[in-house]
């Protein structure tokens, strides 16, 4: 019996495209390419034997993406080997990113918890209220003839009040009898 080899070993580019695959539109298995006016396919993003049928099955002209090992195998979706890889390097950034985060909260933490309390200084905002009017009883003052606000159009004077004088009453003395008679 023979013994099937895998049309993805056998894989070569012919000529390699500088068209970024970020700016494709599609999904992670196939994007369209603006600039070949094709559809690119992920191999590495598919299962071995969905990479393998496309392979086989392509008529024509195929563009294709993947990632390859030193031996020039194609890594798949589903390669323990390749994915374990990825896995550990994702693992071991994300396990950096977390403890580096956590040390700058510590630090913040440990700071604040230290360092003296001062009192802060600035404007003190005061929520805005409804005015509170209280009805108010009285007579009505008349309007201050001296000031010089009464009518802003009149020019300002300025000098000593003069008050007029009070013509002084003075009192009499009568003397008589009160005739009680009516009239």
């Amino acid at each position: 019996m023979s013994k099937f080899e895998s049309p993805l070993g056998k894989i070569k580019i012919a000529s390699p495209c500088s068209a970024d695959w970020n700016e494709m539109y599609g999904d992670e298995q196939k994007r369209f390419c603006g600039d070949c006016k094709l559809n690119v396919y992920n191999l590495s993003g598919m299962s071995k034997a969905d990479a393998e049928a496309l392979v086989m099955n392509a008529e024509g002209r195929l563009c294709v993406r993947f990632y390859q090992r030193a031996d020039g195998s194609v890594i798949t979706q589903d390669c323990p080997v390749g994915w374990a890889k990825m896995k550990q390097r994702t693992r071991a950034v994300l396990a950096a990113a977390f403890s580096m985060v956590m040390a700058v909260v510590t630090g913040v933490f440990f700071v604040s918890l230290l360092s003296p309390k001062r009192a802060i200084i600035g404007d003190l905002k005061i929520p805005f209220t409804e005015p509170v009017f209280q009805p108010t009883m009285g007579a009505i003052a008349p309007p201050n003839r001296n000031s010089n606000m009464a009518n802003e159009n009149r020019p300002v004077v300025m000098g000593n009040v003069v008050v007029p004088p009070v013509k002084k009453k003075t009192m009499v003395e009568v003397k008589g009898e009160i005739d009680a008679r009516p009239s």
